[in-house]
This record gives structure tokens, sequence and C-alpha cells, in this order.
């Protein structure tokens, strides 16, 4: 038996990014390249008939702070009741943070906040622990906040205090990569692993089924999971296929 078939499974979380009501995609992250792929309900409820047993859901127009799809994330929970779904985008404070946990969602994903304001930061995963987890937004080795429109500090510097707080899990996207369809950035991935023994989750980049296959070979390494978004949206494969690829052989 190969090793490839003996590797653990790498768990996918299809992507629901809405702005303005509706499900889109955005290229390197700019507000402004969004391609519109409908309604999010509907595509949410597309990935859960696929056999998603995750949902990567987020709020772009909070994200932006440009406002907010409160009604619409909350129609997308409940559609896809009975799969996980984890939730991103705008949460801050108190408030934002109490707004997201209240939709029922298994886990938020911290960004900019744990950029900001360190101290709430830390102080929400000690709290809540395994139901956070922070999102790490990358330009090289600078990271993004604010939707990725402003430069949040070094990742290093960042990932280090982190890991000091306790932090559970860590989603990591290559901006650059982030719905351009060129493929998943390993070697970032691998040098964020060599620094933690938390679960890291990709983002950005996936193209192909190979793409899929490329990361499943790093789960050994501390890989537990990837986001796929525009290339389900573009029809580059289905979300069965890749579930299938991703699975435990």
């Amino acid at each position: 038996m190969s090793d490839f078939c003996t590797t653990p499974g790498l768990t996918l979380f299809p992507a629901v990014d809405v702005a303005g009501g509706q499900a889109v995609r955005l290229t390197q992250g700019e507000a402004g390249t969004e391609t519109g792929y409908g309604d999010p309900v509907a595509a949410a409820d597309d990935w859960k008939s696929q056999g998603a047993e995750w949902l990567h859901l987020v709020d772009l127009d909070a994200a932006f702070g440009r406002g907010d799809n409160r009604s619409v994330i909350k129609k997308v929970i409940k559609q896809v009741k009975g799969i996980d779904v984890e939730l991103s985008g705008g949460i801050r404070d108190d408030r934002s943070l109490d707004d997201a946990l209240s939709t029922g969602v298994k886990r938020i994903n911290l960004g900019t906040a744990a950029l900001e304001n360190p101290e709430w930061a830390a102080h929400v995963i000690a709290e809540y622990g395994e139901a956070v987890a922070v999102g790490l937004d990358v330009r090289g080795t600078t990271l993004a906040a604010r939707g990725w429109t402003e430069d949040g500090g070094d990742l290093w510097t960042v990932l280090a205090r982190l890991e000091d707080a306790g932090c559970a899990r860590y989603v990591v996207t290559d901006v650059t990569k982030d719905g351009t369809l060129t493929g998943p950035n390993t070697d970032l991935l691998r040098q964020v692993m060599e620094r933690t023994d938390r679960p890291v989750i990709a983002s950005g980049g996936i193209s192909s089924l190979d793409d899929i296959a490329a990361l499943r070979e790093l789960v050994p390494l501390g890989l537990e999971g990837a986001i796929v978004g525009k290339a389900l949206y573009s029809g580059a494969f289905t979300l069965a296929a890749a579930l299938d690829v991703a699975s435990v052989s």
C-alpha cells in the first residue's frame, strides 16, 4: 500500500463568501473584484448535498467594515443544519463575537482583532478554546488586516504571540493566491507548520484535484484541512470528486 493511501484524510471546507446578500468570490481579496455566484443559501445547500461536512462562511461586508449580511448568514446556517460551520468576517469585539456565537456555528475565525487587539484576542482564545481559530492572511510574510486592506504586522512575530496565547488552530491564506486558481502556497504552509504543533487549515489558490492531493500529503505535518472556493464555483471539479481525493483511501 502506498504512503498516500495511508495518509489521514484532509478536511475540505467549501466556501460561501457573502457580499451584498450574494455569494461572491474575490481575486486576491480585493474589494471591487467580486464575481457573483447567486444565492448563498442555494450554494451552501449544494455543498451539503455533495457531502460537505464543513462550511466556511464569510461575511465580506463585515470584514471590509461596510455593513453586514447577518440575516443571510443566519439563513445559510439554518439551511445547512447538520454540518459544521466556521464563520468569519468582522468579529472584532464582544458584541460581534456574541452575535457570531449565537448563530450556533461550530467555530469562529478571528482575523483583524487578533492583530489589532491582542489582549482581547488572547482572552477570547483562553475562554473559548477549540471554538476559536485565527486567520493568518499573508502577503509574503506580512499579515493583512481590515479585509486585507491594511498591513497587520510580521507573520512570525504574531504567530509566536498567538502560540503563547494558546491558539487552537490557524487558517493560513496566501492573499496573492486567493481567487487566482494558481495553486496553493505549500512553502508558506510548511513554514507555518514548522513553527506550531496546532492544526493548520490552508486557503487560497486551489485549482485542481492535483492541488488537493498535494495538500493531503501535508496532513502528517499538521495540515488539517483546506478551504476551496473559486475552483468549485467555476466548475474546475465537483466537491464530491474533491472529497474523494481528500479522503482516506
